[in-house]
């Protein structure tokens, strides 16, 4: 079973950045697609961006997309969430997750993500 550990969450202004943390323990990094998904208060949780163990497959949700960076670190085992120009409506609670890739398969967000953090909670004020 997967570990992880979210950080990086704080308040700030519309227009701010935040950059989210990821550490993934207890697998096989390089075996898991990570992803980050968000649940707002009152709102289904939804994907924002997911990206393959080699790299080279990235997905965005149609918000996330010119304005959040997904990125991993396979030798630190991190996965990274790199968000700019923020909006009062990306305030949530984000959480990332990971999916075991099996041969032929895919990363994209809308698939079951098995494992999970706890999230970390980021607030976007105007």
């Amino acid at each position: 079973q997967v570990q992880l550990v979210e950080s990086g969450g704080g308040s700030v202004q519309d227009g701010g950045s935040l950059r989210l943390s990821c550490v993934l323990s207890g697998k096989t990094f390089t075996d898991y697609c990570l992803a980050w998904f968000r649940r707002a208060p009152g709102k289904e949780r939804e994907g924002v961006a997911a990206q393959s163990p080699d790299r080279r497959t990235t997905n965005y949700q149609e918000f996330a997309a010119g304005r959040f960076t997904i990125s991993r670190d396979n030798s630190l085992r991190m996965v990274y969430l790199e968000m700019n120009s923020l909006k009062t409506e990306d305030t949530a609670m984000y959480y990332c997750a990971a999916r075991k890739l099996s041969p032929g398969g895919s990363c994209f967000f809308g698939l079951t993500y098995s494992g999970w953090g706890e999230g970390t909670q980021v607030t976007v004020s105007s």
